[in-house]
Formats: C-alpha cells, sequence, structure tokens
C-alpha cells in the first residue's frame, strides 16, 4: 500500500474528503427534516433506506454464523442506534460544527487508549482544553442537553470502532454492515414512529430521507472503502480529523449557524489532538454519523 502510485494516492485522498463533505452535507440535510419527522423519525428513515442499499450491495449471508458472530452484529446494530439517534437529537439543540466537535472525543479517546506512546498523553490534554473552551457556553447559549447528546454520541462511536473491527474481520465481513444496520433500522421503528408519526409517509419526507441515507452512510461507505485500498490506515485516520472543520463550514455555509471565535479555536484544538492522536495508531474506523 505504501508504494501505491502519487496519483492514486492524491485519488483517495479525494475520496476520503468528498466522503467528509458528504456526511456533513448529509448531517445539514438531515435537520430540514425535524420537523416534518423528528430526530427519531428522521434517524429511522436514515437507516431503513440505507439498509435498503447496502443490503442489496453486500447480501447479509444467514447461515454459516455462530451466536456469536450474530450476538457481535446485534451489539454493532445497537451502537449504530445509539451513535446516530443521540447525535441528530443533538443536532436539533447545537450547532452542527459544535455537534461534530464534541462527539469526536469518542475516536479520539479509543485512539489515545490504542496508543502506548506518553507523547499522546499532550494530545489528550490539547482536546481537553478544546471541550473546555466550549464549557462556559454550555446554558448560555450551547444547550446542555444537546452537549451531553453529542458527548453521548461521541460514547458510541467509540463503542462502534471496537465492534467494527470485530465484524469486519469476522465471518459476516461486509455484510455484517447490512445485517447491522437491518436490526438497527428495526429498533428504531418504536422511537422513529413515536417522533415522526404520519409525517414519515410524506413523499417529501421519505425523498429526503433518502437523500439522507446515500449522503450520510451510502456514498460515505463506498468511497472510504475505495480510498482504503490506496491508503495507510494511519493517513486515513489524520484526514478524519478534518470532521468538525468541515461540520462548521457546512454549518455555516448550508444552515447559516455562525461559531463564536472560542468555539473555532476549540474546534481547531480538537482538530489538531485528533490528527495527532490519529497518526500514532491504526485504531481507526470510519466515521458513521
Amino acid at each position: 500500500m505504501s508504494g501505491a502510485p502519487r496519483a492514486d494516492r492524491r485519488a483517495a485522498v479525494g475520496l476520503v474528503l468528498a466522503g467528509i463533505a458528504s456526511v456533513q452535507l448529509g448531517s445539514a440535510l438531515a435537520t430540514t427534516l425535524f420537523e416534518e419527522a423528528g430526530p427519531g423519525g428522521t434517524v429511522l428513515l436514515r437507516t431503513a433506506f440505507a439498509a435498503l442499499v447496502l443490503a442489496a450491495i453486500w447480501r447479509p449471508a444467514l447461515r454459516g454464523m455462530g451466536q456469536t458472530t450474530w450476538r457481535v452484529i446485534a451489539l454493532y446494530g445497537a451502537c449504530l442506534v445509539g451513535m446516530n439517534l443521540c447525535f441528530y437529537e443533538a443536532l436539533e439543540r447545537i450547532p452542527l460544527g459544535i455537534a461534530v466537535t464534541l462527539e469526536f472525543v469518542g475516536p479520539l479517546t479509543v485512539a489515545i487508549a490504542g496508543s502506548r506512546s506518553r507523547g499522546d498523553l499532550l494530545w489528550a490534554a490539547l482536546a481537553a482544553l478544546g471541550i473546555l473552551l466550549l464549557a462556559p457556553g454550555i446554558g448560555d447559549g450551547l444547550d446542555a442537553a444537546g452537549v451531553a447528546l453529542a458527548l453521548a454520541a461521541g460514547g458510541f462511536w467509540g463503542a462502534y470502532i471496537l465492534i467494527a473491527a470485530r465484524v469486519g474481520r469476522g465471518p459476516a465481513g461486509h455484510g455484517g454492515l447490512s445485517a447491522a444496520m437491518i436490526y438497527a433500522a428495526v429498533l428504531l421503528v418504536p422511537v422513529g414512529v413515536a417522533d415522526g408519526g404520519g409525517g414519515l409517509l410524506h413523499p417529501a419526507t421519505l425523498l429526503a430521507g433518502l437523500g439522507v441515507a446515500l449522503l450520510s452512510s451510502v456514498l460515505p461507505y463506498t468511497v472510504e472503502l475505495e480510498a482504503l485500498r490506496r491508503l495507510p490506515e494511519r493517513t486515513f485516520g489524520v484526514l478524519l480529523s478534518l470532521e468538525p472543520a468541515v461540520a462548521a463550514l457546512v454549518g455555516l455555509a448550508v444552515l447559516g449557524q455562525s461559531l463564536a471565535a472560542r468555539e473555532l479555536l476549540a474546534i481547531t484544538l480538537v482538530i489538531a489532538a485528533s490528527a495527532g492522536a490519529l497518526s500514532s495508531t491504526d485504531a481507526v474506523e470510519a466515521p458513521q454519523s
């Protein structure tokens, strides 16, 4: 992989950046559905449509997998539910850039915990400083519940990373992702229907939900898998640290969510910490929110 032609590497970097932009545009589109379908209904639509598309691409194997594999897949699906539901609930309350910054604490914690380098303590301190810069705004323009939900989404994301590695290396392969997505959609039906009600069946809502699924799940999964064939995982992880910055830009350009100087500095510190930590570990998986 390290000997890949330079042109292939440039193309792979472009794919990763396209995947990041796609995820954040999908998140911005999701916020437009909250009034009609609520966060729970929006997550249900995204997950259900993503499950249909991914199952068509990677059909889950129903035979040849033991109970242990199915339990891991079920846990994987439960993490998807917790991660995306908490994240969308946070998006209803706080700006996109801040929500992604707080959520990124999850994979950053996994990266630092998986490293044996004392230097990673510096990255942890830098990230903590970034989070502390956001603290004065909590309750004063920054919804406390939204902050807590974004951090909870980060916790689920961290668990997702650890479980995704087990699924990907197990007998289920990519079909395990499809199976987990189907299971997640089933789990989301009660909360999604309760939150969205009849609004879930409106043609415009269904079409937007399909768009969210394509932008937030299907397209990123596809381009990131292709990029990982050309890039070292370490390089891939560093590129992922740009997520909060792209989220802030999309929030400003698409949703009109401007951020204070202190909040922008906090995002910058978390990005720097993430890039530093992820460059020293291979414990990286593609973001799903």
